[in-house]
């Protein structure tokens, strides 16, 4: 991928900042109240690999905050690019179970390394989260509609995520979706969740790619999620 493209890409990662990894596209919960959390992981691509980690807390009761960031390196060109992520998210209506639930998300993204000068400021963004729980939590389907302020472009792109998770086993969840905005072909990734210690401790997998993208693009991404 040129730098351009990663630029692109890293634009989409606020909506990482609080999905339940592995997916995207965000859900309509929140970090247990008076709690933190934290989600770490690496994508692989042919050319190169990042790293993300992102801890999150819920400070009171319906306000939680996320501050993180990450790295990613080309081992092809041999430069590496950092990324750092601050984002608030309330909820009007929490998900509950055979239920449905929204919120809202308002954050920043910054690359120093992309987009030098006052553009180090980062692009500025926010999303609705809305979710459906259905068949006692055994699938639920996650919307994100959101808008960024692309600095470096002086242009704003609508954000779009859908995902889906779903019950494959006791301890094991499947995943699915398709995010990106307006302005490029969406991105798509497939992958699975696995509770080692149910509501502690978790690690995932997906592959991904854009749609219509070139097969070297595609990744592989790896992630552990702790939340006490």
């Amino acid at each position: 991928m040129t730098r351009l493209t990663w630029a692109l890409f890293f634009v989409l990662i606020p909506a990482v900042s609080q999905a339940a990894r592995p997916l995207v596209t965000d859900d309509a919960r929140l970090t247990n109240a008076h709690a933190c959390q934290l989600e770490t992981w690496t994508r692989q691509y042919e050319g190169g690999q990042e790293f993300w980690a992102l801890p999150a807390c819920n400070f009171g009761e319906n306000f939680e905050v996320t501050l993180g960031g990450g790295r990613y390196e080309d081992r092809a060109d041999n430069y590496h690019t950092e990324d750092w992520v601050a984002q608030f998210k309330t909820l009007f209506k929490p998900l509950e179970s055979n239920g449905w639930g929204w919120g809202l998300a308002v954050g920043r993204v910054m690359h120093p390394d992309i987009q030098p000068g006052p553009n180090q400021l980062g692009n500025t963004y926010f999303y609705i989260p809305v979710s459906w729980s259905m068949l006692q939590d055994d699938v639920v389907i996650h919307l994100n509609l959101g808008m960024l302020r692309d600095r470096q472009q002086s242009q704003n792109k609508a954000t779009l995520g859908v995902g889906s998770e779903f019950q494959m086993g006791q301890r094991l969840r499947g995943i699915a979706e398709i995010f990106g905005d307006h302005t490029q072909a969406p991105f798509y990734q497939l992958g699975v969740r696995y509770s080692i210690i149910p509501n502690l401790f978790q690690v995932d997998g997906t592959i991904g790619q854009q749609v219509n993208g070139q097969s070297q693009d595609q990744w592989l991404s790896i992630g552990l999620r702790w939340t006490p």
